[in-house]
């Protein structure tokens, strides 16, 4: 059962295919928990944005829920012109900022794939990038609850997780879903 029922996560319809010179791609850091309101904002004022989304599902007194997520927690994509709608979405107070793209067809690339899996109907979840040397902690599987530092990354979705004890560690090779960066953990633990 939908909380609430999905709203729509671009505007225009041709969002993807409008001229790059006029409407150049801007990354707005959206105020905490604030994405959403953005989005009905710039509907409002017609100024074309883009915030993909992802099913979450819960379950609470034996309840299914299903909410609308933003797959990029803190931030929207908008489109426009710095003088006029920049300035409208700096009007709306909902910005903490809103940064110039500085390649603007990587980030267009980028996006349009996004919007592909999203019509593909794939499920689609957010992960936070993981590098050589991340702090995590191990979320699953025998490991679970250990922490531990990544010391390679084999492929995509494979990394070799460094444990030590008494000085000494051992390696152990995980999936990436088994990993959780240590600061995120901390913060769920609150």
């Amino acid at each position: 059962m939908p909380i609430l029922k999905r709203e729509p996560d671009f505007l225009p319809e041709d969002l993807f295919e409008l001229p790059p010179d006029r409407y150049p791609w801007w990354v707005v850091h959206v105020r905490s928990r604030q994405e959403k309101l953005l989005a009905r904002e710039c509907r409002r004022r017609g100024i074309p944005f883009y915030l993909p989304l992802h099913e979450h599902r819960s379950s609470r007194d034996r309840r299914q829920r299903v909410s609308w997520l933003p797959l990029f927690p803190g931030y929207l994509f908008a489109r426009g012109d710095a003088a006029i709608e920049r300035l409208e979405l700096l009007k709306t107070n909902l910005c903490v900022h809103v940064f110039a793209v500085l390649d603007q067809e990587d980030l267009a690339h980028d996006l349009g794939q996004v919007r592909r899996l999203q019509e593909l109907g794939l499920p689609l979840r957010p992960l936070p990038e993981l590098a050589k040397g991340a702090v995590v902690r191990i979320a699953e599987g025998p490991f679970e609850g250990m922490t531990g530092r990544v010391s390679s990354v084999k492929g995509k979705g494979r990394f070799v997780v460094s444990v030590r004890f008494i000085h000494r560690s051992v390696s152990v090779e995980l999936d990436r879903e088994a990993l959780v960066p240590e600061e995120k953990a901390s913060r769920q633990k609150r």
